[in-house]
């Protein structure tokens, strides 16, 4: 217990001080001495509790003479020391404050965050963190939150700087702004921090505003302004973050900093240290658990994440102050993602095999009209590595990726013709089976899938980790089937088959060359203003593509529109008995709708009462009717 309660304060307010002597007098019995922040501290009265009613500066003064001392401090709220009141969480109504300082099961030892020889209380910040700390944020009106928000996407400017850890692990980096944090806690609204950070471990949390992209800040800004909270567990990739005793940061100029938002210095050096369990101090009631915080169970590791930060020629952009709208890929990311994409570009015996073995393999299965046959050839096709090669040397003009992809693409499809054609030689059939009948009408739908493929598929093989969906998008872009048609077609002389799978090829080939290379540039292998060109190129030939497949694509919406209208009648009556009809199919040519119908009867019909079908139904359409019918005869 404590027998004195020495009062530090500087108030001229003789009404209040008789307040707090007397409340401590009275509640806890107590005599109550009164100096003030010059007095002469004995650093080894452990029975005198220092009670501060003083400003924020002098309570991080008198702090200050206080590390490693015997010295037991409360404190009061002071209107004039708001950092310390949300730091120690310290009661609001006065008298529960000196109740919260009087008692010993919230005393406790807490760490102290020094900033070339200050003390800080709360945060260090350098230069801009774009709302990290959001100081009235809160009070804002939506307009003016959104009005902030814009300001902020406006105004990102970068700098270097050199941050030196505990461990010498040095991090050279470019950023718009560092955060400085030694602790948070769950009663301080002014932080965007989601996470409580220990008053104990020692340490200190240092927040790097670095985003590489466009993207990635508005990301950031949205988690800062809109959600108001982040974590460590989902940091914006925008942030590093930095967990370690000491920290030095530095420039090449002189960098201006703030200490708990109100004092600014400047230096060229921060040197930022955490003592550890340098201070007696009672804390606010709501703290009652940090209180009781095994501080010898405490993590000693630094925790460094700073992968994402930017680093070799992305620095150099950001300097200028151009934040590309995507993020720049890293030199050894883009290093391993050329050499494969120039392995695959190349030209192989292997290859070879597989594109014959491929395209006899689909060529059978579309005879024998086998859908997994066809699924296995699709798997074991060779075409998409090159095609997604040719779209890297598209936005990157890189003539060995353009002319290694296009010969190999042109071999394999040249040998895809060849063998299609030349078995269709040797097989005595020439019915066109549903599979191939299924690749002669590519519309709109089928260029959806090219792109979604084409995405896949620059994704997967940019990642490593999921390199193995690659299959899957062979399975989905379907590429050697088309062509074995388009080698059917000419092994039995048709046009049409020949036209309309070659369109879907083609469609196939366009569709998954532009959609992986504006994937390449999103994923930051190359600037758009190098790849512009090559985009704009491929953008014209897949329009020329896609007008064909927008007419053929009309044609099934009016398909869909027919069916519908003829579907809607499913019963007739005739010669007093019911009819049922069943459209199968319809095919809309240029001048009639032929209808594949089932007919449903108990007796016959005759061919005047199909008639009178044919007649129902061209009521519900403008164009002429022509039917095939399935009579079905029920029988009792």
């Amino acid at each position: 217990m404590y027998k004195i309660v020495h009062l530090i304060t500087n108030e001229n307010d003789k009404e209040i001080i008789n307040k707090i002597t007397d409340y401590i007098k009275e509640k806890h019995n107590l005599q109550t001495k009164t100096s003030s922040t010059k007095i002469q501290i004995d650093e080894k009265n452990e029975s005198t509790l220092y009670l501060l009613y003083i400003d924020d500066k002098n309570v991080k003064d008198f702090l200050k003479k206080s590390i490693n001392t015997s010295l037991n401090i409360g404190v009061l709220p002071h209107e004039e020391c708001p950092n310390t009141i949300s730091n120690y969480a310290i009661c609001s109504d006065i008298f529960e404050a000196i109740d919260d300082a009087l008692n010993l099961e919230l005393l406790t030892k807490i760490d102290l965050l020094k900033c070339n020889d200050n003390i800080a209380l709360s945060r260090i910040s350098i230069g801009d963190m774009h709302g990290m700390n959001r100081l009235d944020y809160n009070k804002n009106s939506r307009f003016q939150k959104f009005k902030i928000f814009y300001k902020n996407l406006k105004e990102l400017t970068f700098r270097n700087y050199t941050l030196t850890t505990s461990k010498e692990h040095s991090i050279q980096t470019v950023a718009s702004g560092i955060t400085v944090l030694e602790h948070s806690n769950k009663i301080n609204k002014e932080s965007a921090i989601n996470d409580e950070l220990s008053l104990h471990d020692g340490k200190l949390n240092a927040y790097i505003l670095a985003p590489s992209s466009l993207f990635s800040y508005l990301w950031y800004l949205i988690a800062i302004f809109f959600y108001q909270k982040i974590s460590l567990v989902s940091l914006p990739k925008s942030l590093g973050y930095i967990k370690t005793t000491k920290l030095t940061i530095s420039s090449d100029d002189i960098l201006d900093y703030k200490i708990d938002n109100c004092e600014s210095y400047q230096s060229l050096t921060i040197e930022l240290e955490v003592l550890k369990d340098c201070i007696n101090i009672h804390l606010g009631r709501v703290l009652q658990d940090i209180v009781n915080t095994d501080t010898n169970n405490i993590e000693e590791k630094d925790l460094i994440k700073v992968n994402l930060l930017p680093k070799g020629e992305l620095k150099n952009i950001l300097i200028n102050n151009k934040l590309p709208l995507f993020k720049k890929a890293s030199d050894d990311d883009f290093k391993d993602l050329l050499t494969t994409l120039k392995d695959n570009a190349k030209f192989s015996s292997t290859y070879l095999i597989l594109m014959i073995l491929s395209t006899l393999l689909a060529t059978t299965g579309l005879f024998a009209n086998s859908a997994p046959v066809i699924i296995g050839a699709m798997i074991l096709a060779p075409l998409m590595a090159p095609i997604i090669s040719l779209s890297m040397g598209v936005i990157r003009t890189d003539k060995f990726l353009l002319f290694k992809s296009i010969k190999t693409l042109s071999i394999g499809i040249f040998m895809a013709l060849l063998f299609s054609a030349t078995y269709t030689l040797f097989i005595p059939l020439e019915q066109i089976t549903s599979e191939m009948q299924g690749r002669l009408h590519p519309n709109l739908l089928d260029l959806l899938v090219a792109i979604f493929s084409g995405i896949a598929g620059a994704y997967a093989t940019s990642k490593e980790e999921v390199a193995k969906s690659l299959a899957g998008v062979a399975i989905a872009v379907a590429l050697v089937p088309p062509l074995s048609v388009t080698g059917i077609g000419l092994g039995l002389g048709n046009i049409d088959v020949i036209y309309g799978s070659f369109l879907l090829f083609i469609t196939n080939l366009v569709g998954i060359t532009l959609s992986a290379a504006l994937t390449f540039i999103f994923l930051g292998f190359a600037p758009v203003t190098k790849a512009k060109k090559g985009v704009f190129y491929t953008s014209i030939i897949m329009a020329i593509v896609a007008i064909p497949l927008f007419l053929s694509f009309m044609k099934v919406v009016d398909r869909n529109k027919y069916f519908d209208e003829l579907n809607s009648t499913k019963t007739l009556i005739l010669d007093n008995q019911k009819v049922d009809l069943n459209i199968k199919t319809i095919e809309n040519r240029k001048d009639m709708i032929l209808v594949n119908i089932e007919v449903t009867s108990i007796k016959p019909l005759s061919i005047n009462d199909y008639k009178i079908i044919q007649s129902k139904l061209q009521e519900k359409t403008d164009k002429k009717l022509a039917l095939k019918v399935t009579p079905i005869l029920l029988l009792n």
